[in-house]
């Protein structure tokens, strides 16, 4: 399945709320979700500087594609994670290096988030572009 593919199924599946009580609820579904991360993963090399909460990712190429990991301390800020991997786990490093990120605007998820966990959420989304980069010159 392609990115914007993923994406345009997310946004369908926060259409079905108009709460945003709601739509949190579904984030932190995510998270319950997200497959565990190895404790010997969470280090500080694989910690995301500029997040609120401890925040790691690690990343593996896998047959030409990116496989994503991550994990967080915070249950919401874990279901933000569970919907990056979902999106660009399983992603060439060109197509994730590219990837124009919409669902996040349509979802409306920065303007609902505080303003470090915004930061967060760009700090995030860089160092898995930043992974998607360095793989591709490998």
């Amino acid at each position: 399945m392609s990115i914007n593919q993923i994406q345009d199924e997310i946004i369908e599946e926060f259409a079905a709320f108009e709460d945003w009580l709601d739509k949190y609820s579904l984030i932190i579904e995510y998270g319950n979700g997200l497959e565990p991360m190895a404790e010997s993963d969470k280090t500080e090399r694989n910690l995301i500087d500029g997040c609120q909460s401890k925040v790691w990712f690690t990343a593996q190429m896998q047959d030409g594609k990116i496989i994503y990991h991550g994990d967080s301390d915070a249950i919401l800020v874990k279901g933000i994670v569970a919907l990056l991997i979902r999106v660009l786990s399983n992603q060439t490093p060109a197509d994730i290096a590219s990837a124009d990120l919409y669902f996040l605007d349509d979802i409306q998820l920065r303007e609902h988030l505080s303003p470090t966990r915004s930061n967060g959420l760009v700090a995030m989304l860089k160092q898995m572009k930043l992974f998607a980069l360095t793989y591709s010159k490998l």
